[in-house]
């Protein structure tokens, strides 16, 4: 069928990625009368949740459902968990994402892959007659079908979860990490699991990061070493800056408690001596010592003492390869959209909460393609739920030609209790509190936590 003989308004807006802003995407185009097509290239809603279940969300109930989603599910007997509980990932997939995908049917299409979008007949570089045609979206199935799904727009809800970063501070793999990929992890680890609490118990192990995720490793790693079967357990932290008063997060200044929670325990397994911390490391190459257990290199020449194992918690990435074909405008350091990048630059952005943001900042060249959610952060961090949910509600109603409600703000977003200066080394100059700063907590002072083993040849 010729695309262009096909009105755009019979045509679906298709949602790729069946997670909680995917889904919450999907119910607000179904609330404004628009068709919804939600591709997942998992094999359940909620794919990339289930991975890490067994993690606990520093955000409630309350905060983690899409009020779109809800008045959809209403009707069907659903009710909503306790609003002041905290779920976990496998809570948020089973009690939340999966009845919300039954409801929606055959509008979620599971085991389909998108790899490809462009405009039905032109290519990134054609301008010709661009924006009267409709999407073309690639699908790659399962069963190994190809497909493809003519659209009025696009919405990019995939996430980043299955591109973690490297442990090399460049921001490529470090030399050896590869090879030692049978010792090396980017994924919380669930020590509820028997393999996986084998594979700690009792051994040394370096976790590379310093957010949320390196928080949970270290403290999930503490309790093992507390533990009856996991004496001799002990975590080496590596951080590529220093050690500050905002390192932990906001703690008890945190308007999200177990935000907070999650920073303190970061702490006490330091300050019990579960966990030491190596501070301005940037890891260059990881190698093998003689006994197989595996050294960690920095850039500087310095090597720690051998681990058995190593978790890099270093962020994400978004995957933009099926994207290529259309015109993004993407902030060139954080790979967001530019409009965006300011209010989320851990270069810039120094405070603990995020302007609300929806179509304006997230549009494109490319008019009717929106990255939302994970993906739109791109590689900065600190995203959460309720900000994907307003990005959708915001982008659904400018899509529905509601451009005021589109316009209107409907969400105050906590704030960690922190300042984050410049975010990525220590520059005192950019730590410094501004004049008018009220969201933030006082100029940090450096700690000094950890020891190094450095290599000979820096004289010792």
């Amino acid at each position: 069928m010729n695309a262009t003989a096909i009105a755009a308004e019979q045509l679906p807006v298709v949602v790729i990625g069946a997670g909680p802003v995917g889904l919450a995407a999907a119910a607000h185009l179904t609330d404004r009368g628009l068709e919804p097509l939600v591709l997942e290239a998992g094999a359940e809603a909620g794919a990339a949740v289930r991975a890490w279940s067994h993690v606990r969300l520093f955000s409630t109930w309350g905060e983690v459902t899409d009020p779109a989603a809800e008045k959809l599910l209403a009707p069907t007997g659903w009710v909503k968990p306790d609003a002041t509980t905290y779920p976990t990932g496998g809570d948020w997939a089973e009690l939340y994402l999966q009845p919300l995908a039954d409801l929606l049917g055959g509008k979620v299409r599971l085991g389909a892959r998108v790899t490809g979008v462009s405009r039905a007949g032109r290519d990134r570089i054609v301008d010709a007659d661009r924006e009267s045609q409709p999407f073309v979206v690639h699908v790659a199935h399962a069963d190994g079908r190809e497909e493809r799904i003519l659209a009025r727009a696009v919405i990019d809800a995939s996430g980043t979860w299955s591109t973690p970063s490297p442990a090399g501070a460049s921001g490529l793999p470090a030399l050896g990490e590869k090879a030692a990929a049978d010792r090396v992890s980017y994924r919380v680890p669930d020590l509820n699991d028997p393999s996986a609490r084998a594979r700690y118990a009792g051994k040394r192990t370096a976790v590379i990061g310093s957010g949320a995720s390196a928080f949970t490793a270290l403290a999930a790693l503490a309790d093992l070493a507390k533990s009856g079967d996991g004496t001799g357990t002990h975590a080496t932290w590596i951080l590529r800056r220093g050690l500050s008063g905002s390192t932990f997060g906001g703690g008890t200044a945190d308007q999200l408690p177990a935000r907070g929670a999650l920073g303190l325990a970061a702490k006490a397994a330091v300050d019990e001596g579960h966990a030491d911390a190596v501070t301005g490391f940037r890891t260059d190459g990881i190698e093998r010592d003689s006994e197989g257990r595996l050294v960690l290199v920095a850039e500087d020449g310095r090597r720690l003492d051998p681990v058995d194992e190593v978790i890099v918690l270093t962020g994400f990435r978004p995957d933009l390869s099926f994207l290529d074909e259309l015109r993004l405008g993407l902030d060139e350091r954080l790979q967001a959209p530019v409009e965006l990048a300011p209010l989320i630059d851990p270069n810039q952005h120094s405070c603990g909460t995020v302007y609300p943001h929806g179509v304006n900042e997230l549009s494109h060249p490319e008019k009717g393609v929106y990255l939302v959610g994970m993906k739109s952060y791109g590689r900065a961090p600190t995203f959460l739920a309720l900000t994907g949910y307003e990005q959708v509600r915001s982008i659904v109603a400018a899509l529905a030609g509601d451009q005021e409600a589109a316009e209107r703000v409907e969400l105050v977003l906590p704030e960690t209790g922190v300042c984050g200066g410049a975010g990525l080394f220590d520059q005192p100059a950019a730590d410094a509190p501004s004049d008018g700063g009220g969201c933030c907590a006082p100029a940090p002072a450096l700690i000094q936590l950890g020891t190094t083993t450095p290599a000979p040849s820096c004289g010792g």
